[in-house]
């Protein structure tokens, strides 16, 4: 995990130190608004609205709240009314730009023309310098993010073409609160993942002065995480390999911004698309007549009444219910089941498809194809999840204001079957399922949790990645859970109360079906896993149980009805978009305590966190078995380099907020850092080095430099400047390599000489030519070459001797085979492919560099198979970051390194880890002999590690 993955895992950590060498810190820091402020009684000043009332209360107390202007600096975002009490959310912006994440919270109670504060809360972020003057316009912006994240899905050859669009949508500027503060441009990127067919839904922070991407997450909340089969699995970054034939460069590190603040978040509308046709439903309700009672059978068997309409115009009854929402802005507000049986889950996302038509029937009796697609289901559910926020707490609707709810039901992956749900923003999309798995709908904790998405939208916002996504998760599931408990009557003393998902399987018992238990006792400390957001978006299932599980107990110890009220006002008057399991606890314990929670109770409640590891600083317990070279790298997108004897890595400064710089130092960590970049306001990443000269990449408005410079110093070079790069880049001797791409993505392959850097060779790049994953050793290259042939790719690996051009032809890939990354040494050729379709393993193959002695390292199929996104060599053994295929939910699925070395016989191969820490690991560099340097995601933060050698066996 790296950058704003790792603020995201542990949203409260410290600044950490500068790399040796580089510049002074920034000066003091502002002294800091307090997050929690609770137990006052306090008259706010006359005012029309109770936002007004709030800010100028903040704005009459600045010396302990410490905003310079909040009549300025803090817009409405919201005021949430329950009796005489009012909730006012102040969303933060700097010099009328939106911050991102920043939002105080005022809490009151209205009374007699007077309103007394009780309260306040939140972040306020006081330390930002940052200008607003952009450099870049909307236009460039939407370009880089597309690109950005066309390489991070890992596209196939035709990746930049029609068949898997990708569209950007500028949403202005946003400031990004890491140090003083990052000027971007917030763009969201939509579309489908050409290897998994998933929805794409990515929120993408450019920086507005360079244009490099120094944030990216999903916005598509789903049930379970993307590209699982009701059950969790992860998504190695950039992994090429075993997916479409790839034309994207090797795989480098999935994490994000990191130090955003106290944890990145989102400015309060991320996802925040509309509410569908339902929300100015008229125009399809013109014929209403009116509402009346229908039934319907759920696929459990059971038959259940349907609040439904009969649609004069169609002649036909509606799922439609008009008896529930009471809609204070619009008395038209309904809510509505569709017909989505044939359309693609990819295409629901973000987006109301035309001629999408609601569920109808001839007689309010909804037959057997409601019921098999999960109709029947979806409606009674969404009515039973209403009713529970609106008994229970007094909310109305989703967003408290009343809002269409609209759920659509049978989706599919391309006409195959979907097994996961989603909230996009504006919608539930519950997917056909399959032989095994009903339709998602089928679950009422399915359809609790993702309406309670939508809850959280309205009100925490909690940012959908790391830590407080898991939090966003967490909430999801509780009430998702707790909805299912009190409408089946279940105790809390039931061993299967804490299952989710459990009654979706057609076979399977409860328990082998349910895809999470909020009774699996993980903690912190023994199961919480650090990893990028290219994994379950930062972790966001992976790790939701922990918090969730807490949660949970505190519900069985309460009892339902004061729990269910304390989490809610908690999520509702107390939580904001960037906190994580800390805040969370807080918020919590806060909410307790305004509920007058006796003695016991508060207690039985820091005794639920404490029992899941959640106390103040408990990443710190966190540790791992490799020696760091550089802790905390914040960066995002970037990969490590390493050869004769260093390493190379990009950084910022230590609050994060400059643009990266490349540092190199010893791999056996002796020695001080070398700056080797400039300054220069561009974005310097995925360095390469051989020992002598490190070689990089800056970004900046004007496109991508490649540029050099030797270890022992000198002068900046420039060695090619193009529009776009992927992440593969490699330099030895007076060779490099590196990926480029053309306009659509056309993936090409160049080399130069450093000697003569304006004699620069390119292969491929065009509509019908396209090459990607070069290595380099001893004036070779290699790199994966597909040619259109007959409306068909022809995809090969191929070696060519940059002296003469002489090309040989080490393997041509079999029909409907995949290509992936590569790496070279003096006398052997490694590469990956993926030979047997969708089975969730890659193969690692060896060649000499004549093609002979082709030899599978690790074979796509049998025991001990595994998944691999990435290839690293040194003449002494070749290193992959894999994951183990069909691993169950937990740190044996995330991504390892494994490593590879001759036999006693020294023609096959020993196999072992290189290391055992938990949480994942990526963007490994071969260093000398059996030395590797990597990314290491598993205290929460990403840090630049080694081994000398590997650890062997891991339990």
């Amino acid at each position: 995990m790296s950058g704003a993955a790792a603020l995201l895992g542990a949203a409260a950590l410290v600044v950490p130190a500068a790399p040796a060498g580089a510049a002074a810190p920034p000066g003091p820091r502002d002294p800091a608004t307090p997050a929690l402020v609770d137990g006052i009684r306090e008259q706010a000043p006359t005012a029309r609205t109770a936002a007004d009332a709030a800010r100028a209360y903040l704005a009459g107390r600045a010396d302990r709240y410490r905003i310079a202007d909040p009549l300025r600096d803090l817009e409405p975002a919201g005021t949430l009314a329950s009796g005489d009490r009012r909730t006012v959310r102040l969303r933060q912006t700097y010099h009328g730009v939106p911050v991102l994440g920043g939002q105080y919270i005022v809490r009151m109670e209205q009374r007699d023309g007077r309103r007394i504060v009780t309260g306040t809360s939140g972040r306020y972020f006081g330390g930002l310098r940052t200008g607003t003057a952009a450099g870049i316009g909307d236009t460039l912006a939407v370009e880089r993010a597309v690109d950005s994240v066309r390489r991070d899905l890992a596209a196939g050859p035709d990746g930049g073409d029609a068949a898997t669009p990708l569209t950007g949508t500028s949403h202005g500027l946003v400031v990004v609160p890491r140090g003083t503060g990052i000027l971007t441009r917030h763009i969201t990127v939509r579309g489908t993942g050409p290897a998994s067919g998933e929805p794409v839904l990515r929120e993408v922070y450019i920086d507005a002065r360079a244009g490099y991407p120094v944030l990216q997450y999903s916005g598509v909340r789903t049930f379970a995480a993307p590209g699982t089969k009701a059950a969790w699995s992860t998504t190695t970054s950039r992994s090429g390999a075993g997916r479409a034939p790839a034309a994207v460069p090797a795989p480098g590190t999935t994490g994000s911004v990191v130090r955003l603040g106290d944890g990145p978040g989102t400015t309060g509308s991320v996802g925040r698309l509309g509410d569908g046709p339902g929300a100015t439903g008229s125009a399809v309700r013109l014929g209403d007549g009116p509402a009346t009672t229908g039934s319907g059978v759920r696929l459990d068997g059971t038959t259940v009444p349907l609040a439904v309409t009969h649609d004069d115009t169609r002649d036909a009854y509606m799922l439609r219910d008009r008896t529930r929402v009471q809609g204070e802005d619009d008395p038209g507000h309904v809510l509505a089941t569709w017909d989505a049986r044939d359309r693609w889950a990819s295409d629901l996302s973000g987006a109301w498809p035309d001629g999408l038509e609601e569920w109808a029937s001839p007689t309010p009796l909804f037959g057997t194809d409601a019921t098999a697609s999960g109709a029947v289901d979806a409606h009674w559910a969404a009515g039973q999840v209403y009713d529970h926020y609106r008994t229970r707490f007094g909310r109305d609707g989703l967003d408290g204001h009343g809002m269409t709810v609209n759920s659509l039901v049978g989706a599919t992956d391309y006409g195959q079957p979907y097994v996961n749900a989603f909230w996009d923003g504006q919608k539930m999309v519950y997917g056909s399922g399959d032989d095994e798995y009903r339709p998602l709908s089928a679950a009422l904790d399915v359809v609790g949790h993702e309406m309670t998405h939508a809850v959280v939208q309205h009100s925490a916002d909690l940012v959908y990645a790391g830590q407080s996504g898991a939090v966003n998760e967490a909430l999801a599931d509780y009430f998702g859970n707790a909805i299912e408990a009190d409408v089946r009557h279940l105790p809390m003393d039931d061993p299967d109360s804490g299952l989710l998902g459990e009654s979706l399987c057609r076979t399977k018992d409860p328990r082998a079906c349910a895809i999470r238990d909020l009774n699996d006792g993980r903690t912190t400390a023994g199961s919480f896993l650090g990893v990028g957001f290219g994994t379950d978006n930062g972790g966001v299932h992976l790790n939701s149980t922990i918090f969730a599980g807490a949660l949970w107990d505190i519900r069985q110890d309460l009892g339902p009805e004061l729990a269910d009220a304390v989490v809610y006002k908690a999520l509702t008057e107390y939580l904001t978009p960037l906190d994580g399991f800390a805040q969370g606890r807080d918020a919590v314990l806060a909410a307790a305590k305004q509920l007058k929670a006796g003695g016991r109770q508060l207690a039985a409640v820091r005794r639920a966190f404490t029992a899941h590891g959640i106390v103040p600083h408990w990443e710190e317990a966190l540790g791992i078995d490799s020696d760091v070279l550089l802790s905390r790298v914040d960066t995002y997108d970037s990969r490590l380099g390493a050869g004769g004897g260093w390493w190379a890595a990009a950084d910022s400064d230590e609050s994060g907020a400059e643009p990266y710089s490349v540092w190199a130092g010893r791999t056996d960590g002796k020695g001080q850092l070398r700056l080797i970049s400039p300054n220069d306001g561009r974005y310097h990443v995925n360095p390469a080095t051989d020992g002598r000269t490190v070689v990089w990449q800056a970004h900046g408005p004007g496109g991508v430099d490649i540029l050099a410079r030797p270890l022992a110093g000198g002068p900046v070079r420039t060695l090619w400047h193009g529009r776009s790069t992927g992440t593969a880049l490699d330099v030895d001797g007076d060779l490099v390599t590196f990926a480029y791409y053309n306009i659509g993505g056309r993936a090409g392959v160049a080399y130069l000489s450093l000697k003569d850097p304006a004699n620069v060779v390119t292969i491929g790049g065009g509509t019908y030519h396209r090459a990607t994953f070069p290595s380099v050793s001893a004036g070779r290259i290699v790199y994966q070459d597909w040619q259109r042939v007959s409306a068909m790719y022809e995809a090969t690996t191929r070696l060519r001797d940059t002296a003469t051009g002489a090309e040989t032809v080490i393997q041509q890939a079999g029909p409907q085979t995949s290509l992936g990354p590569t790496a070279l040494t003096a006398d052997r050729v490694y590469w990956l492919l993926d030979a047997t379709g969708q089975n969730g393993a890659t193969t690692l193959r060896r060649a000499g560099i004549d093609g002979s002695g082709v030899t599978d390292l690790s074979p796509e199929t049998g025991a001990g198979a595994l998944d691999i996104a990435d290839v690293t060599a040194s003449a002494a053994a070749v290193t992959v970051v894999a994951r183990t295929p069909d691993a169950e939910t937990g740190n044996a699925a995330l991504s390892k390194l494994w490593q590879f070395t001759p036999d006693r016989a020294g023609d096959g191969t020993h196999r072992a880890r290189v290391s055992c820490d938990r949480g994942e690991q990526l963007s490994a560099a071969a260093a000398d002999g059996t030395r590797v340097v990597w990314l290491d995601a598993t205290t929460g933060i990403t840090d630049a590690v080694t081994r000398a050698r590997p650890t062997g066996t891991c339990a």
